[in-house]
């Protein structure tokens, strides 16, 4: 189900994290078609190679976002290509079912690495740019950012985080005119469950679970997600701040 976004993004600069698979290709898509120039960020090489060859105006840049000291680089990457940056999209997450009976260190470590630190890092070297453009921030959480998720508490403890971080990043960099969203998908197609290392079997169940639970009876469409990104992101969105949408087919109102 392909949307058309009216936005206009010419001459713009968009970095996108997880550009690989998912919303974050559709969303660099959705970006380059609205005339941006996008920097799509993933640790899969051959993946993000697939998202540019659908479209010129996406340059690939391979980059694992849990290394440290590779955040400023990121950024630098599309700040010397095109000599600005507007739009900070912090797409990439991990999935991971942890029960409590389960939890590790090590797993909780992983979790909030990736869905929290790697996103603040990666605003923190952004921030500069972004004072000079008065530019966006979107940050992508999830609808269990504010609903319970049992068996996977942690998950949804990372993405609570980063609702929270959101709101209090859009008070805090209001006067620089930068504003800061975030967009709350349901469960949407996507390889993230297979990439949790889920089994095949596993993850077509939970996937029909998941659809009898949402009141439009089915999952998401990567490109009907990444149209409500590029509306937060919009420059001519200019009153909107701090605010978490969610778009999941009315799951969080069961």
């Amino acid at each position: 189900m392909a949307t058309q976004a009216h936005e206009d993004f010419t001459g713009k600069v968009v970095v996108v994290t997880g550009a690989g698979s998912g919303i974050g290709r559709a969303t660099a898509h959705a970006f380059a078609r609205a005339g941006a120039h996008v920097l799509g960020v993933g640790r899969r090489k051959e993946a993000l190679e697939e998202t540019v060859a659908r479209h010129t105006g996406i340059v690939a840049h391979a980059a694992d976002l849990c290394a440290s000291d590779v955040h400023q680089e990121v950024i630098e990457a599309a700040t010397h290509r095109w000599g600005r940056l507007d739009v900070l999209v912090n797409n990439a997450g991990a999935t991971r079912l942890m029960p409590l009976a389960e939890t590790t260190t090590d797993g909780i470590a992983a979790l909030f690495g990736l869905n929290v630190t790697a996103p603040s890092l990666l605003a923190h070297a952004a921030l500069p740019h972004l004072r000079r453009s008065q530019g966006s921030i979107v940050n992508i959480s999830s609808t269990y950012g504010h609903r319970p998720m049992p068996g996977a508490a942690h998950y949804a403890a990372s993405k609570a985080a980063l609702e929270q971080l959101t709101r209090s990043w859009a008070v805090e960099l209001a006067a620089d005119g930068i504003r800061v969203n975030a967009l709350a998908p349901g469960p949407t197609e996507s390889q993230a469950l297979a990439a949790a290392g889920l089994p095949e079997a596993t993850v077509e169940q939970i996937k029909r679970e998941e659809a009898t639970r949402i009141p439009l009876g089915r999952r998401g469409d990567p490109d009907e997600v990444a149209t409500w990104i590029l509306r937060l992101a919009d420059p001519g969105t200019t009153w909107l701040t701090g605010q978490v949408l969610t778009i999941d087919g009315g799951l969080e109102l069961t």
